[in-house]
């Protein structure tokens, strides 16, 4: 056997080891391609790969292509998967002290987001996931701009609210819709365009930016721009698989973690600029509420889900307030 051929077996036999050396990371998430966020995910897989060099492969199955929405958190505790990204509402009854940030005008501050991840109140929250069966990755900031969407008029008070069917996000923050008078549907954001294109809902709440990105203006005419709640995306892995990792495959994965949360937050700040003249372009109307509609908003809405988040976290929910106090 000569040289070459001997130099070229030892080659492929390397790259045939590396890449079965390889840590296969499957990450399931719900957003649409076109999602600011969907971006930041693959920025944040890539970043992985780059600083494990190469020894962890992130592969990133979104718009539920993988798991579907609501089956995300379970698949990754079981270990049907290694990893999902899911926002924090859609821990709904499990971890409700997820839902802290949905408050309505409770913390809209971008400057207590930015401490966010390093934060005592973080901290608290990635304790609690790891009771659940998951050990959080990555915290991204998704908005801290809503918009109601609907058909016809404006929901720019709580009488308008009179009679409407629309989506909620979770038992505490539907409770402030309740308040003014809507019925709420619970379903994920992949659902909710179908949902409002054949009548099962009127209106919805979302994300500002997702409003655009999933193509609400082609079912709804009407939306109003509310600083009503923060919401998040977060990144988390089975426990049992993160123990696996080598040191330097989760000190990858806390780096890529650090940074996609400066990614979401610069990402978010870009997004909510730019949609609602996006929405306009559509051909739809967009009113942003004043601060006394705002005002009004928080008068009905803060009361019923304060007493609905003391419900359901009971001394946890009112530690964590606690701590998110430090940061505004």
């Amino acid at each position: 056997m000569n040289k070459t051929l001997i130099t070229a077996l030892l080659a492929t036999t390397a790259s045939v080891t590396a890449a079965q050396a390889q840590t296969v990371m499957r990450c399931s998430h719900q957003l649409p391609p076109a999602h600011h966020i969907a971006g930041v995910v693959d920025q944040w897989a890539a970043e992985v790969e780059s600083q494990s060099g190469g020894s962890i492969d992130v592969q990133v199955f979104g718009a539920d292509s993988l798991v579907k929405a609501n089956d995300n958190i379970l698949a990754v505790a079981k270990g049907e998967i290694e990893c999902a990204f899911s926002l924090n509402f859609q821990w709904g009854k499990t971890l409700p002290i997820m839902n802290v940030t949905v408050g309505p005008y409770t913390m809209s501050s971008i400057e207590a987001w930015k401490k966010w991840p390093t934060s005592e109140a973080a901290a608290y929250l990635e304790d609690k996931l790891l009771e659940k069966g998951v050990r959080n990755v990555a915290w991204m900031f998704q908005t801290n701009s809503s918009v109601f969407t609907s058909k016809g008029k404006f929901l720019q008070t709580p009488a308008d609210f009179a009679g409407i069917k629309m989506r909620g996000l979770g038992p505490a923050f539907d409770r402030g819709l309740e308040a003014m008078g809507a019925t709420t549907v619970s379903m994920p954001g992949s659902e909710v365009y179908q949902a409002l294109a054949t009548g099962v809902i009127d209106a919805a709440v979302t994300d500002v930016a997702a409003a655009w990105s999933r193509k609400y203006y082609e079912v709804q005419d009407h939306f109003v721009v509310v600083p009503v709640l923060a919401a998040y995306l977060h990144g988390y892995v089975t426990p049992s698989f993160y123990d696996g990792l080598d040191d330097a495959q989760k000190e990858a994965l806390k780096v890529a973690g650090e940074k996609a949360a400066g990614w979401a937050l610069e990402a978010s700040i870009e997004a909510s600029a730019s949609a609602p003249d996006q929405l306009r372009s559509a051909g739809v109307q967009v009113h942003v509420a004043t601060d006394e509609e705002n005002a009004a908003f928080k008068a009905v809405m803060q009361p019923a889900f304060a007493e609905g988040f003391e419900a359901e976290t009971g001394a946890e929910g009112k530690e964590l307030l606690d701590l998110i106090a430090k940061i505004q």
